[in-house]
């Protein structure tokens, strides 16, 4: 039996809000909290009962250790964290926006410890005893040593019998749609959980239609079990091979966006471990409305406010 239940690679971050109504250029004050798309998935797996290990290579010191902190306090294991001396650790800034403005963000992520820690440098051995591997585009984005540490998790937990989660997660700022396809292609035909929006779908892969024609095609080119999809306030959507299933959505105060999609993949991906995604849909539905509504890109949750069940094995 794996020690984990999943594991996943990253680049851990800082993130500075401006407050509601200012501009980054004007501002005077920042709020800053820690962030990364796959911790955040990490940890509220963690926070649902499941044994998660995020893996991540930072400077040694008070940034490194703040971003630590966050993740190691809701319980998700991070021995096989790289620390290094010297290096940047990654930032980025926030302007939340308010219509018709849009919330912007601005990355300061160059020289950082992560986007040069290769292959070599981690412990595989620890971080592929896993049932499941969780990827993303975002770590695929950065560097071309990220993009061959992300294939490398890709193959070897397949290869060793894990399963393999990927969220497409594309990122205009970070590299092109051409890019993003070359690189992500190889990993999706290795996926069993495939996360693409319907506009990722479009920009990376160039599939358009309907959210039913979108999820079918992806479906029918990558051939995982299933397809997860979000369509901006519309789905979420379910493509199973027997079928289709449309989620409605329920709108909730915005607090606060970063981490929402994160805390919807999660719990969806604690839906799978339980041979229950059509139930982890929604869990993930509860879970990302909660998220919107207070600050900060990890999701701290007691499970009983979400009404999820706890554990690899969900007695329901």
């Amino acid at each position: 039996m794996a020690t984990y239940d999943i594991s996943t690679i990253g680049e851990g971050q800082i993130r500075f809000t401006v407050n509601s109504g200012e501009r980054l250029m004007f501002t005077r004050s920042v709020s800053m909290n820690p962030a990364c798309s796959e911790a955040n998935v990490a940890g509220l797996l963690a926070q649902l009962g499941r044994n998660a290990l995020w893996t991540s290579s930072l400077p040694k010191g008070d940034l490194g250790d703040y971003i630590l902190t966050e993740y190691r306090s809701v319980g998700v294991d991070m021995k096989t964290m790289v620390r290094k001396s010297g290096g940047r650790t990654a930032l980025y800034f926030m302007e939340p926006g308010a219509g018709p403005m849009p919330a912007n963000v601005i990355y300061d992520r160059d020289w950082t410890s992560f986007r040069s820690t290769g292959i070599e440098d981690y412990d595989w051995s620890t971080m592929l005893d896993t049932r499941l591997m969780f990827l993303t585009g975002i770590t695929a984005s950065l560097t071309d040593t990220t993009a061959e540490v992300v294939r490398y998790a890709a193959d070897h937990a397949v290869e060793r019998g894990a399963k393999l989660a990927l969220d497409v997660n594309f990122r205009r700022k970070l590299w092109s749609g051409e890019r993003a396809r070359e690189v992500l292609t190889p990993i999706a035909e290795e996926a069993d959980v495939l996360f693409c929006s319907i506009a990722d779908a479009e920009k990376v892969f160039k599939i358009t239609g309907t959210p039913e024609e979108v999820t079918a095609e992806l479906m029918k080119r990558f051939e995982p079990e299933y397809v997860v999809s979000t369509n901006h306030m519309e789905g979420p959507y379910l493509r199973t091979h027997e079928g289709f299933t449309e989620y409605h959505t329920t709108p909730v105060p915005v607090i606060d966006r970063p981490g929402a999609g994160d805390s919807f993949v999660a719990a969806t991906l604690h839906g799978y471990l339980s041979g229950e995604i059509e139930e982890g849909v929604k869990w993930g539905q509860r879970a990302s409305e909660f998220a919107i509504t207070h600050k900060g890109d990890l999701t701290r949750i007691r499970p009983d406010e979400l009404h999820i069940p706890l554990g690899t094995d969900i007695d329901r």
